[in-house]
């Protein structure tokens, strides 16, 4: 086994999620992430904290609730690490886990490469720092508008609370994404309308070949021009709830990349990403079985007609 990543795994695993001796801890992982799932389950081991790895059918989307026996065994630990194909953190298995108490990370589509370059290796104290910072713009905030290339998506985000997911999840309860860095917040369902050009990627997609042009209208999308790619955007997020915007957020971290998968390219300082499908985990009310992040750069973001994105540069 590559001892690196069990090293980059053990820091991880204290740095970020305080992983104490004793403590039970659950690596969940599918057929296509083993060997990644493995060298944290070791690393665990080695922190002396009562490792257990359990591997699931790989599920078919973002979204898609993992196995019931898993779903209970994320709720029963303190610390779990779901290192899989496809997102499990809009699913009620990780509302649950953070509910009973668990520190949770999810590493939808990580890479050996994303441990051992990238934004893993980001100061987690330096990114946290901003994130809250940028948490505290989007909660008190009312309307959100979106500017790139001369198209224009506008949404409401009155009376919702924006989530910092800062890559340090120390206390009961806390989980995000590890990698980690970005600010991000539910729309008001219903109230989004225009459209938004995304050119970095898509979450079941990739990095995209050439940029989509998506049309919301009263908070669904209607439209997603740009080839074949934009099809499969419309395949995957299906007819139903899962074609409402459902997230809105904004990377803080300088040392992740574009890189064709979502975990890592949703973090890139200076890009936004907006998200289609469930939103209930985070503050919303779409329950849809499916989440994709479709992630764009360099755009220009108001607050309430307030500027504080310029070109991708945040103006704080």
């Amino acid at each position: 086994m590559n001892e690196k990543l069990i090293e980059i795994s053990r820091r991880l695993l204290v740095n970020c999620l305080g992983l104490k001796s004793g403590e039970h801890f659950l690596v969940v992982t599918d057929d296509t992430r083993k060997d990644l799932a493995a060298a944290l389950c070791q690393a665990g081991q080695q922190l002396e904290a009562e490792a257990v790895l359990m591997v699931m059918k790989e599920r078919t989307k973002s979204g898609e609730e993992p196995p019931a026996p898993v779903a209970a065994a994320m709720s029963a630990a303190n610390v779990v690490v779901c290192a899989t194909q496809h997102s499990l953190t809009h699913t009620e298995a990780r509302k649950d886990a953070a509910a009973a108490g668990a520190r949770l990370a999810t590493m939808p589509g990580i890479t050996e490469d994303m441990f051992l370059e990238g934004a893993i290796a980001a100061d987690y104290l330096q990114v946290k720092a901003l994130t809250e910072q940028v948490t505290e713009l989007l909660t008190p905030s009312r309307q959100v508008r979106i500017e790139k290339d001369g198209h224009v998506l506008e949404f409401s985000i009155e009376g919702r609370s924006g989530i910092p997911s800062t890559g340090l999840y120390l206390e009961p309860g806390q989980s995000g994404n590890l990698p980690s860095g970005e600010a991000y917040i539910a729309p008001v369902e219903g109230t989004a309308s225009g459209q938004i050009r995304i050119d970095g990627s898509v979450a079941g997609i990739g990095k995209l070949s050439q940029p989509l042009l998506l049309t919301l209208e009263q908070g669904r999308l209607v439209k997603a021009e740009g080839g074949e790619e934009g099809s499969r955007l419309l395949k995957l997020l299906g007819d139903g709830d899962g074609r409402q915007l459902a997230e809105f957020g904004i990377g803080t971290n300088n040392k992740a990349r574009i890189t064709g998968v979502v975990l890592e390219d949703e973090k890139v300082y200076g890009t936004i990403h907006v998200a289609f499908g469930s939103n209930h985990t985070f503050g919303g009310v779409i329950n849809a079985g499916v989440h994709l992040d479709c992630v764009t750069g360099r755009p220009d973001v108001y607050l309430d007609d307030q500027m504080i994105m310029k070109q991708g540069e945040l103006q704080l």
